[in-house]
């Protein structure tokens, strides 16, 4: 390098978000939190397309939450071995809501949202947003990127707490099963870079 040139500073450390595969309750729209769920068939057949996706990648820390659903989609995508696995990861705890549909819930509570109203008798959202904040502060720390594979409504947190929002702006991110998202950077200012990118399998 000739003198006097400024080395090029390396990019900051990235985020890369995979929501677990499908599960019988995501199917049906039952709010899934600790419930330790396994995949589905088709939810397998989705965690094993995401490795040729996630192939060629580096990251310098693997993490998942501990539920089998997203530690089971990071084997199968190709990371057994290199996981480890998070507790901050884990879904929102619904507490009483666990396994109900927001249909079956708005028929006690006309109009809920979990977004707004919250869950009975379970985690509040600030407790989860203090779980992200975590993990995003552990990732910006790192050399390189992190990969996690996590759960809908974590996620949404996530990248909601990434690029500076309160938790309830999640609302507005949609997160299916398999998917692909990137929190990353635009010059100094987080962003969301890639979100929701899943595959078809059909």
């Amino acid at each position: 390098m000739p003198r006097g040139t400024v080395p090029p500073t390396p990019p900051p450390p990235r985020l890369w978000l995979v929501r677990h595969g499908e599960t019988e309750w995501a199917r049906l729209g039952r709010h899934t939190g600790h419930t330790d769920i396994p995949l589905t068939t088709a939810g397998r057949a989705q965690a094993t397309a995401l490795a040729s996706r996630l192939a060629g990648s580096e990251f310098h820390a693997v993490l998942s939450s501990p539920l089998v659903r997203a530690a089971e989609t990071a084997r199968l995508a190709g990371f057994d071995g290199r996981v480890t696995l998070d507790p901050d990861l884990r879904e929102w705890d619904y507490g009483d809501d666990e396994g109900r549909t927001s249909l079956e819930i708005r028929e006690e509570r006309p109009g809920w949202t979990i977004w707004r109203n919250g869950v009975r008798g379970g985690e509040a959202i600030e407790a989860v947003a203090a779980r992200a904040d975590r993990i995003i502060a552990r990732a910006r720390e790192l050399d390189g990127d992190t990969l996690v594979f996590a759960h809908g409504h974590v996620g949404r947190i996530l990248a909601a707490r990434w690029v500076g929002l309160p938790p309830s702006a999640g609302a507005r991110l949609a997160l299916a099963t398999a998917t692909i998202s990137i929190l990353g950077w635009e010059r100094e200012t987080p962003v969301i870079s890639r979100w929701n990118d899943g595959i078809d399998l059909d």
